[in-house]
Formats: structure tokens, C-alpha cells, sequence
């Protein structure tokens, strides 16, 4: 769908100190297709593709953690297998609401391993039971996510998509925060 140029006109009516005034704008606007909130198909598209990309992540992200909570050895054992549940249930509810933001945007959340695994940046874990490389795996994923999640916050207020931008916003600020956890068990 091409771009159409349509004139409008605007006027109203003016009361001010008992006198009647009638202003009027003649000017043009550019029509673009909007979806079903309001916003522009073609930004949300774009908009719908970063946050695939994020969903991908987040997916391996998710199972890498479910992988460490249930192999975790040592002395840390106790601490650690508690807070990796913590984490992997609250990557499973950001899975949830990314996938639904995509359908809210008027787009499909992928949702096959074979198209996560191609697009993702974080790769699988394989055999982690050591706690400080699992904590490092997730300082690792979580700068990964972070990343992406500062990209799609700079596409969505392009968009002027506020519910995707306030859905980023909320999530950078609590990761920022777990980051300093996390890093903190390391002694960083």
C-alpha cells in the first residue's frame, strides 16, 4: 500500500471575552496504515521481528537456567538452585508476555526451537553443574538480553508503541538490578 497525500480542514470555534472567533487550518497529511491500536503496521512488523528475536533468547535463556537449576552441585547447591528457580520462573512469564505483545502488535510469536536456536544469541548450555559458571552463563545471557531489549526500546518509542516501551523499560530496570546481584555473588 503506496502512501496517499489527503488535504483536510480543521476549524473551530472561539469564545474569548464575548467576542465569536471561527479559526481554520487547511493542510495535508500523509495516510499510513495503522493496525488495530492505533500504530503503524509497517513500525509494528519491525517492531514484531525484534521481539521474536527476543523471544528466542529468552527461550534458550529459560532452559539453560531450568538446566542449571536441576544439575547445580556444591556447597552453594542450596542458595543457588533456589535462586535459579526464582529466575527461570520469571523468564517463563516475560516468554508469555513477549509472545502476547506480538500478537497484541498484530503479528505471530515464532515458537519452534529450530527457529530460536538460528536466531538466538545465546546458545545452549551443555552439562553445567558448577555454580560460578552458571552465574556467569547468566551475566552473559542477561547482557545479551539487555541489549536487545535497549533496541527494541529505541524502535518502540520511534513507533510511539507506549506498551511495548513501558514492557522494556520494566523489564531493563529489575535485570539491571539482578545483574548487580549476580555479580555480586562473583565478588564483582
Amino acid at each position: 500500500m503506496g502512501k496517499k497525500l489527503k488535504y483536510w480542514v480543521f476549524c473551530s470555534t472561539v469564545l474569548g471575552g464575548g467576542i465569536k472567533v471561527s479559526v481554520c487550518f487547511l493542510g495535508n497529511i500523509l495516510m499510513t496504515k495503522l493496525n488495530s491500536i492505533g500504530l503503524n503496521t509497517k513500525k509494528c512488523d519491525q517492531l514484531s521481528d525484534k521481539l521474536n528475536e527476543l523471544l528466542a533468547n529468552y527461550s534458550l535463556f529459560y532452559q539453560n537456567v531450568r538446566g542449571y537449576h536441576w544439575n547445580i552441585k556444591g556447597e552453594k547447591f542450596f542458595e543457588l538452585h533456589v535462586k535459579f528457580e526464582e529466575l527461570y520462573n520469571d523468564l517463563f512469564l516475560k516468554i508469555d508476555e513477549v509472545a502476547e505483545r506480538i500478537r497484541t502488535l498484530g503479528n505471530s510469536p515464532k515458537h519452534n526451537y529450530s527457529h530460536y536456536t538460528k536466531i538466538s544469541e545465546i546458545s545452549e548450555s551443555k552439562d553445567v553443574s558448577d555454580g560460578v559458571k552458571a552465574v556467569k552463563d547468566i551475566l552473559g545471557s542477561f547482557q545479551i538480553i539487555i541489549s536487545l531489549q535497549r533496541e527494541i526500546l529505541e524502535l518502540s518509542e520511534e513507533a510511539k508503541d507506549e506498551g511495548t516501551n513501558t514492557l522494556m523499560s520494566d523489564y531493563i530496570r529489575a535485570q539491571e538490578k539482578l545483574v548487580w546481584m549476580y555479580s555480586a555473588f562473583l565478588n564483582k
